[in-house]
């Protein structure tokens, strides 16, 4: 189960030390049901990711998410128009972990999401930014239009879907 909120931001947090920077693209099999790849490369390690997420729940917060690692040919058989993010990750109080991705970064459509992912949905509902509360003051959470497939529908979603598998 995925538990997480999320918000539209601009650029990255002030006074905040990456954790972890991880390259990524990711493209879409399916919208409706969400089914996903992704390539990421942190440093010299690469992984490719085949995900499936379920609807989520009324607010927004919670859905099923299923991950599997696939082989490079397989994921060059379902490659579909990729997306290109740069996440960083930022440690918060809690064990609690900010995930800011720049999206298509260098594109007239680049733009930057946060997540923070959560235990359960009481810790989800429940925390509050602090010191964040001005970079994080746009949340999106459950927003109809605001997911990545919903995105890479917009941007690259045209005619895409008609060849798939």
């Amino acid at each position: 189960m995925e538990i997480e909120r999320k918000w539209l931001t601009f650029g990255w947090p002030e006074g905040l030390k990456a954790a972890a920077v991880i390259r990524m693209e990711q493209g879409y099999i399916a919208t409706r049901p969400t089914v996903r790849i992704r390539l990421e490369e942190r440093g010299e390690q690469v992984r490719r990711v085949l995900c499936f997420k379920g609807k989520a729940g009324p607010d927004g917060l919670a859905r099923e998410e299923i991950e599997t690692d696939v082989t490079p040919e397989l994921f060059q058989r379902l490659e579909r128009p990729l997306i290109r993010k740069e996440q960083r990750r930022y440690a918060l109080a809690g064990g609690l972990t900010l995930e800011v991705n720049h999206v298509d970064p260098g594109q007239p459509e680049a733009f930057f999401y946060a997540e923070v992912e959560f235990p359960d949905l009481e810790a989800a509902r429940s925390w509050q930014p602090g010191p964040l509360a001005a970079y994080l003051d746009q949340e999106v959470t459950g927003t109809p239009g605001e997911s990545m497939a919903a995105y890479w529908e917009r941007t690259r979603g045209v005619g895409a879907e008609k060849n798939a598998l």
